[in-house]
């Protein structure tokens, strides 16, 4: 397994989107991420291990917090909550001799309800993978099993507790359980014992044979039940067949002769009614209308010349009433103005009115008078505008009545064309026993068909179980010697495979003894300190043997030491595993004195795997150990921590080289 990025969005102190490159080279496996104390190293490595396993996650900042609440915390408390925070790790692994790239992506967020929801996405070589999704807490443990992971990814602080004999038992037993292969072993012997505990023998006894004759039996009526009810549905679907037939001739007759009109005759009855009221109605309108002024539409003229008439008689009527008072106006205005004028205004002035005068005294005049009253115009124009009202309505109700007539016309033709009961009434009583006759068909062919149904599924379960009762019979009868011969077998695998265990712990717990005493050897300053470490198999403890040949008390060490025999346990373990996994140190060099930490700089750092990350302090990796380290690195990164936002970011480069800021 070879880390390739991480990439982490407003993830604890880690602001904005923050990512770090991991790939490695041969000859430089060593990436070195520096940060003071507090920067979020170690939140980091938590980082790491969360977005693998989620709640069964490890995480050092979680303790005994459920994991929703833990999540809620790790978002940056600047971050919006409804964008939450992600954490999104690139690796691959070879799966049968092939390379296969993994994405995981794990988010979660604030939803409106202010409710907590995680999401998980998995990737395989570029494409999402809804099953590797669903599955990923089982899918995780084939790539690196949780109890695995704690002994490629560990903090240097705590390392030290692996020295207590029952830290080191319990992370020796997992790792040769689960990281070399002897947990398979385990697992495939209580298989088998599983197996042979679950047998138990069935006999085909008297109540068996009893029980196939019964259902023999019941099968048989059955079969014969579903054979009379296929013969009754066939029967009834050629008598549906007959009447169907019938039904079509008699259909075909009774629309011949008519049947459809006169089917419709009471529609078409009732539709020629409405007409003909309809055309009656508008006929008595027009009836009324001409009991009115209408009529004296014959008399246009005479209407014309009696209002010109009325006209003039009102007007002499005016003027004769006006003509003594105007003659007496004039007199008055001459009066007024007779001073004031020159003579030959007043003359000029006083024709003019004697004028005018004659000229309504004209008009008083008529040759002929019919004494009209003085109203007649009055009567007349509203006598007009009712003439024209009436008009308009006499027109629109006579085109009405033409188009009901054609209508009526049209209708009464469709009643004329129905057949009368005497000429249809024989087809009309034979259609309605053919429907009848069809009806009873039809529901008998419905009834043999479900009866036909029901006896079918009951005939197939009595079959069905029939057949499962005789192969119960005959399992009853071979079982017996197939089970004493799986026993057998069992037995004797498990005696197999309890030997294989035996001799696969004797040989990775030889292999991971001498690795692990090369590893200490290598890192110690004292040489002659211990000469022999074993691993004890029933405890999978560790004994240490000092050059006297008298055992070591681990506690007699001092912490520097203990925190050596720690790491070269570790490194000793991930040796025998072949160094597949990545290597992920927190405090690398938390307890160790200069000399020391030379040592596990030269010689275990470049060495202990094709991927290790460094998560150092300044005063840990300093300047001459970089120095030291510089041939092996592929990447080196600084946490830089802004301590007014609380909040870090990742910059490329290490404390004394390019690129990296030395914060305070």
């Amino acid at each position: 397994m070879l880390l390739h990025n991480i990439t982490l969005c407003d993830f604890g102190a880690y602001r904005g989107e923050q990512r770090i490159d991991l790939r490695t080279e041969p000859g430089r496996p060593i990436v070195l991420i520096g940060g003071l104390n507090g920067c979020g190293k170690t939140t980091l490595l938590d980082a790491i291990q969360l977005v693998l396993y989620g709640p069964k996650a490890d995480c050092s900042g979680r303790g005994n917090r459920p994991y929703t609440e833990y999540l809620q915390q790790c978002i940056n408390r600047q971050a919006d909550p409804a964008e939450g925070a992600s954490i999104a790790l690139e690796f691959s692994i070879k799966v049968e001799g092939e390379e296969q790239y993994y994405r995981v992506v794990r988010n979660w967020y604030f939803t409106g309800n202010k409710t907590l929801r995680e999401f998980l996405t998995v990737l395989v070589n570029g494409e999402f993978s809804r099953t590797i999704t669903e599955t990923w807490a089982d899918h995780v443990e084939t790539i690196l099993p949780l109890d695995v992971a704690s002994l490629f990814f560990f903090d240097g602080e705590k390392i030290e507790e692996l020295a207590d004999p029952r830290s080191a038992a319990k992370v020796i037993e997992s790792a040769i359980y689960s990281l070399l292969g002897v947990s398979a072993v385990e697992r495939l012997r209580y298989l088998l014992k599983t197996l042979e505990n679950r047998q138990r023998l069935s006999e085909a006894d008297q109540e068996v044979l009893d029980k196939i004759r019964q259902q023999e039996q019941e099968l048989k009526h059955a079969t014969q039940a579903a054979s009379d009810a296929h013969q009754l549905m066939a029967g009834a679907r050629s008598e549906l067949l007959v009447r169907q037939k019938e039904l079509d001739d008699a259909e075909k007759k009774f629309e011949r002769a008519g049947g459809k009109e006169y089917e419709r005759r009471k529609e078409l009855e009732a539709e020629r009614n409405r007409v003909k009221n309809q055309l009656a109605a508008t006929n008595k309108r027009l009836v009324s209308l001409a009991e009115g002024p209408l009529p004296l539409l014959l008399l246009q003229e005479q209407l014309t010349e009696l209002t010109r008439q009325a006209r003039l008689e009102r007007e002499a009527d005016d003027a004769s009433r006006f003509l003594g008072v105007l003659e007496q106006r004039d007199e008055w205005l001459l009066q007024q103005v007779s001073e004031e004028l020159p003579a030959e205004v007043r003359t000029a002035l006083k024709r003019k009115l004697t004028g005018d005068r004659k000229k309504r005294a004209a008009a008083a005049h008529l040759e002929q008078d019919l004494g009209l009253p003085h109203d007649a115009l009055l009567q007349l124009s509203s006598l007009d505008q009712a003439l024209a009202t009436d008009a308009a309505l006499t027109r629109d109700l006579l085109k009405e009545a033409a188009d009901l007539a054609e209508h009526l016309a049209v209708a009464q033709q469709q009643v004329d064309a129905v057949p009368d009961d005497e000429l249809i009434g024989a087809l009309v009583k034979e259609r309605k026993v053919a429907i009848e006759r069809m009806a009873v068909a039809q529901a008998q062919f419905e009834r043999g068909e479900a009866l036909h149904a029901e006896a079918a599924a009951r005939r197939d379960r009595l079959a069905a179980e029939l057949d499962r009762t005789h192969r119960a019979r005959r399992e009853a009868e071979w079982r017996s010697e197939w089970l004493e011969r799986v026993i057998k077998y069992s037995e004797k695998g498990r005696g197999t495979l309890e030997k294989l265990r035996g001799e696969l712990l004797d040989l990775h717990i030889e292999n991971v003894e001498v690795a692990v005493l090369r590893s200490f050897k290598k890192l110690m300053r004292k040489q002659g300190l211990v000469s022999n470490i074993e691993i004890d198999t029933d405890k999978f403890t560790l004994v240490l043997t000092g050059p006297d040949g008298n055992p070591i008390d681990p506690g007699r060490l001092s912490a520097g030491e203990r925190q050596l025999l720690a790491v070269s346990l570790l490194w000793g373990l991930a040796q025998t595993a072949g160094n597949r996994l990545p290597s992920i140190i927190d405090t690398p060099l938390g307890r160790l004195d200069s000399q020391h930490r030379q040592h596990l700089v030269d010689r275990y750092f470049p060495e202990a795997g094709r991927q290790v990350l460094l998560l150092s302090t300044d005063e840990e990796i300093d300047e001459q150990l970089l120095a030291r380290l510089k041939p092996h690195l592929a990447h080196t990164y600084t946490l830089v921590h802004d301590n007014k936002t609380l909040t870090t970011t990742v910059q490329p480069g290490y404390w004394w080289t390019a690129g990296a800021a030395h914060v305070a």
